[in-house]
């Protein structure tokens, strides 16, 4: 997997894109240099502003095609956690998984179920640490 980072140069034009693309109504269409239009399509126009956004914020971009099924060293990269803390989930009933002789296999959708999960749960937990830590005195908002 290889990242893109857009060049200090380029943050104007890509914010330029991403204010035109925004305000599109629908996909619009790209013209070959040989003038040839092709209508975009809605999905390829969604993850298109995906990325022009996340360029715009100065983030590196990573596109990574998924299978259906995940062997368990996939899986543990797209959670960013180690294969063993993997398994360990997966024998404890957190995502399910299905085997393929000896070998677990995981949906992707049910990865994806997971991490949002885990992901809202993070932001649930780290929002009353803030609550708790501003009713002790001990976190100060700086406005």
């Amino acid at each position: 997997m290889e990242s893109v980072i857009s060049p200090h140069q380029e943050t104007e034009s890509i914010k330029e894109l991403e204010r035109i693309l925004r305000q599109e109504p629908s996909p619009g269409k790209l013209v070959t240099s040989k003038g040839e239009e092709i209508a975009i399509p809605k999905s390829v126009y969604q993850a298109l502003l995906q990325v022009v956004h996340a360029m715009a914020l100065g983030k590196a971009i990573s596109i990574v095609t998924q299978e259906e099924e995940m062997t368990t060293q996939q899986a543990a990269d797209f959670l960013n956690v180690s294969r063993p803390y993997l398994i360990k989930l997966l024998e404890q009933g957190e995502i399910p998984y299905i085997k393929v002789g000896s070998h677990r296999r995981v949906n992707f959708q049910d990865l994806m179920k997971y991490k949002e999960q885990r992901d809202m749960k993070r932001s649930q937990l780290l929002q009353q640490l803030i609550e708790i830590s501003e009713e002790a005195g001990l976190y100060d908002d700086e406005e």
